[in-house]
């Protein structure tokens, strides 16, 4: 498996990139973080902190406030250039993709100039950190499929007992069951990961965001 490391600064720049795009996505549609936060369920306090670099927000985050702005997902890393429709097609190169880095996770999101796509795909590189019971815990509306390309997972879910995975498995969850995945064995491993992007209209309850994990805090 050939790992991108990012350095500390790129770490940071890669957090002002996406710190910069959001506020002023905010900004060209004329919101206040406070009408940011209601439509999107993220509370003030942290989406400040995603404004000024200081966060990194988990793939749940990452939706409710593209939810919240009236974007596509894509939208908050890159400037989508095409909608998909009838005939339409995207190629995407070896090691392109557009970068988040978290405590947890290395994402690759793939195909990010294309807006309104039913699915996200990422290729993730999942860290190999010893997590406490309560830490690395998601949930959001959609579904996920994780085909493991590289090392060994464990998927934990809210219904059902751990499951060791290897490379050439994997899963396919309901989003919404509390998930995580970790990884298992001396190294990190890397997956395929596709989630569904649903629409979350007007029917979908926005839960606030729970309390954040030490690891969510600052950059490391």
């Amino acid at each position: 498996m050939q790992e991108t490391v990012l350095t500390e600064a790129q770490t940071q720049a890669q957090k002002s990139a996406l710190a910069e795009r959001l506020k002023a996505l905010r900004l060209q549609r004329g919101l206040t973080q406070g009408q940011v936060t209601t439509a999107s369920g993220i509370s003030t306090p942290t989406l400040s902190k995603i404004e000024n670099g200081q966060l990194s927000p988990t793939y749940d985050v990452l939706l409710r406030l593209a939810h919240g702005l009236g974007v596509d997902v894509a939208a908050l890393f890159a400037t989508t250039q095409s909608h998909m429709g009838a005939g339409r097609r995207s190629i995407e190169r070896h090691d392109s993709g557009e970068i988040h880095d978290t405590p947890l996770y290395h994402h690759r999101l793939l195909f990010s100039q294309l807006a309104n796509k039913a699915m996200m795909p990422f290729v993730t590189r999942i860290k190999k950190h010893h997590l406490h019971a309560d830490e690395g815990w998601s949930r959001h509306e959609g579904e996920e499929f994780v085909f493991v390309l590289a090392g060994q997972i464990q998927l934990h879910t809210e219904f059902y007992q751990p499951v060791d995975l290897s490379r050439g498995e994997g899963f396919y969850i309901d989003s919404r069951m509390r998930h995580r995945v970790i990884s298992l064995g001396d190294a990190d491993a890397e997956v395929l990961w596709v989630s569904t992007t649903p629409d979350l209209g007007p029917k979908t309850q926005a839960r606030p965001d729970p309390p954040l994990t030490p690891q969510e805090h600052h950059t490391p």
